[in-house]
């Protein structure tokens, strides 16, 4: 993974970084929300994932950290959107340290719509079980922004 500022500055070691955030954060005396979602978009034959680390600090606003990775690769909605869903519990999961060390609220959010009508609809109930028995507290459209607004910036 390639993490980066949104602005685009390079990360070296995620885990080091986020430390960083985290301490930074108590040394001023914030409270810190972490969100972590993931989106994706088909170009032809290649598909865009977009992760998003969500740093929100209460009553200082927040910023995002990003990872983007394409693949050519041929997969249908709920493949995909079980991927995206992957791509965020792997690095809550690479942190999970962090979150537990620090007492961390964390959310991960899929860019599922809860409403049946929609085609991503497919993959709510594994994405809501992938992420709840992984022990993290689950969001889906229209609460999930990490995904929906800030993963999806970047793809």
């Amino acid at each position: 993974m390639a993490w980066k500022t949104l602005s685009g500055a390079p990360i070296d070691d995620i885990y080091d970084h986020v430390e960083s955030i985290i301490l930074q954060s108590i040394a001023e005396g914030t409270v810190l929300k972490i969100c972590i979602g993931a989106d994706s978009q088909v170009y032809g034959k290649d598909i865009e994932f977009a992760t998003a680390i969500v740093f929100i600090r209460k009553n200082r606003g927040g910023f995002m950290l990003v990872d983007k990775e394409k693949k050519r690769i041929k997969m249908g909605i709920k493949e995909r959107m079980i991927a995206e869903v992957s791509r965020a519990v792997q690095i809550a999961y690479q942190l999970a340290n962090l979150w537990d060390n620090y007492d961390i609220d964390l959310e991960v959010h899929a860019d599922i719509n809860t409403d049946p009508s929609f085609a991503s609809n497919v993959a709510l109930k594994e994405a809501m079980g992938y992420i709840m028995g992984m022990g993290y507290t689950f969001k889906a459209k229209p609460d999930a922004f990490a995904s929906t607004a800030c993963a999806n910036k970047v793809v």
